[in-house]
């Protein structure tokens, strides 16, 4: 094995919060924390990058001035061991924008764009961990054989920590608690 091939010491040790807030945006970009270990992702297609854009325009459109919504956003869900999260796409308070790191009390939803090797993650272990975290609604937009994305949303119940199903649309999304949206998701 070469020393080009061979990872950083830092992919194999956990990472606290204290050593993470010091690394530069560049070194954070395609990562994500999980229990204090590194995770990198490959990076995405332009399919779903085009996606999430469009989602997170269309639901900043529609939030108003007390909501935004992003995409490549950090979310730290806890500190020890640290898990911070990048969902495609984020809607969070308005007043939080310049509050580092955002947390799960800052967000209102959080949606992820399953890829091909993203689909464990993003249908059953984030799902876990933004519902634990109280994050209110999740997203999870699967492409169909058809090339019409699906929109699969959930709802947080409180008392469980868990989510329950909502409704499943298709192409257009027409509404979304708690504020009205329209997507049209044929066109990705």
């Amino acid at each position: 094995m070469t020393a080009e091939m061979m990872a950083p010491a830092w992919m194999h040790e956990q990472i606290t919060a204290e050593e993470y807030e010091s690394w530069s945006e560049e070194q954070c970009a395609g990562i994500e924390i999980v229990d204090g270990m590194v995770v990198v992702s490959p990076g995405a297609s332009k399919r779903h990058n085009r996606l999430a854009r469009i989602l997170a325009n269309a639901l900043g459109a529609a939030a108003g001035p007390d909501w935004n919504a992003d995409t490549d956003f950090d979310v730290r869900l806890q500190d020890v061991p640290l898990t911070n999260r990048r969902p495609d796409v984020i809607v969070y308070r308005a007043d939080m924008i310049d509050v580092t790191p955002t947390r799960p009390e800052h967000v209102l939803l959080v949606a992820e764009v399953v890829s091909p090797g993203s689909e464990t993650t993003d249908r059953i272990v984030k799902v876990d961990q933004y519902a634990k975290a109280g994050i209110g609604f999740y997203w999870r937009i699967e492409q169909a054989v058809t090339g019409v994305p699906l929109v699969y949303t959930y709802l947080l119940d409180p008392a469980t920590k868990t989510y329950r199903d909502g409704d499943v649309f298709t192409g257009v999304v027409k509404a979304a608690a708690p504020f009205t949206v329209e997507i049209d998701l044929s066109q990705v």
